[in-house]
């Protein structure tokens, strides 16, 4: 997706040993590698890129243990958590992150990948704006205003533009913003986090609200499917897609971002008041030229 996150130790050395290190790692040598990042790490202990990679590398390596030590001291090191050591936590059987402790690290990944993420996604096929669309118009053709949350570069909003009246872009991410704005699509572009700008918009202010794969990055869907109700018009639509799995609740998957089980979808649906009128499964990408698993939901307020 992006090239691997740095933050500078400071210290020449460290960041000598750091660069040697992603040289084994990439020769496949992950002892030597980890051994190295660990080297950088005793030079300069608040080294977050270093503690990173060699989270990543033990649990490569089948280190659990170590894995886990080394992710929570890059937390340490880089409150943000710009590196997303969180979500491997999370994946390594740590507690799940709150959507609001990964902030940081999908406003750097996305702030790097924006340049590149239209093209980077035509190589994956990805069709959520248009499978989408296609679920959402069955249901009308028209709509008075739409909010796209999690809109990135527009791709989105150019699959409903001609479908709505105003259009509303909201992301965490100033640079895939900016992307957006380019395209000249948007009645009002905003960065930000989802949930907080959900509320701060009025009762009602929407007849349509879309999260294009947006939910690959929040552990929980109960707290936004209840605020997209809220802005919704009475009678409209709020349409999504998700990576899902085979089992219950929501995990983080081999690409650190989360899956979520069927009956946690419906769940986080009926618990927010709305109508379930379509669960479908909908693959909207590929990886590794396989499609990864996921529905598209329709409901109604």
């Amino acid at each position: 997706m992006a090239v691997p996150l740095f933050i500078t130790s400071g210290d020449l050395i460290a960041d000598r040993r750091y660069d040697r290190a992603r040289a084994y790692a990439a020769d496949g040598d992950l002892a030597a590698a980890a051994d190295l990042y660990l080297q950088a790490t005793e030079l300069e202990p608040g080294f977050a890129s270093a503690w990173f990679a060699l989270g990543e590398a033990r649990a490569a390596l089948g280190d659990r243990d170590g894995a886990r030590m080394a992710f929570e001291r890059a937390q340490a090191a880089d409150p943000e958590d710009r590196h997303g050591a969180a979500v491997h936590l999370a994946r390594l059987g740590g507690t799940d992150p709150a959507t609001a402790a990964l902030h940081g690290y999908v406003r750097t990944l996305f702030d790097q990948y924006a340049p590149r993420f239209d093209r980077a996604l035509e190589d994956l096929s990805y069709t959520a704006p248009a499978l989408l669309r296609e679920a959402v118009t069955a249901h009308g053709k028209r709509f008075g205003s739409m909010l796209d949350l999690g809109c990135g570069t527009g791709l989105a909003g150019a699959a409903f533009r001609p479908h709505v009246d105003w259009l509303v872009g909201v992301d965490l991410s100033p640079k895939m913003i900016e992307e957006a704005r380019k395209k000249g699509l948007y009645d009002r572009l905003a960065v930000g986090d989802i949930a907080q700008f959900l509320k701060e918009q009025d009762d009602a202010a929407f007849h349509l609200v879309t999260a294009a794969d947006v939910f690959a990055y929040v552990a929980d869907l109960a707290d936004v499917c209840a605020a997209v109700a809220r802005v919704l018009a009475p009678g409209d639509l709020f349409g999504f897609t998700v990576e899902t799995h085979d089992g219950e609740g929501a995990i983080v998957g081999p690409k650190m971002r989360y899956a979520h089980g069927e009956a946690f979808v419906r769940a986080a649906i009926a618990d927010a008041g709305l109508t379930l009128i379509e669960l479908t499964k909908a693959s909207t990408r590929t990886e590794n030229r396989l499609p990864v698993p996921g529905l598209l939901a329709v409901a109604r307020r």
